[in-house]
């Protein structure tokens, strides 16, 4: 994928680690995009700047956040 690909519309995506309860809706609605960490089950964000296509699903994980810890730059 070519840069142009991943820097129109979405923008950073980044995790509040101390905000996290550990629901796991972010990993539901785009597993490209968060994952968990083994330990305490609490979000890890696999691609800071996901492409385009991975738009929708990260609006979608923001928006089902309950703790709101996912932050779209």
């Amino acid at each position: 994928m070519t840069w142009a690909g991943r820097a129109s519309g979405i923008g950073k995506i980044s995790a509040e680690r101390d905000r996290c309860v550990g629901a796991g809706q972010c990993v539901l609605a785009a597993p490209a995009v968060f994952d968990q960490d083994e330990e305490e089950g609490l979000v890890l964000v696999l691609d800071e700047r996901p492409p385009v296509s991975e738009s929708n699903a990260v609006h979608e994980a923001v928006w089902a956040c309950p703790s709101g810890a996912l932050v779209l730059q």
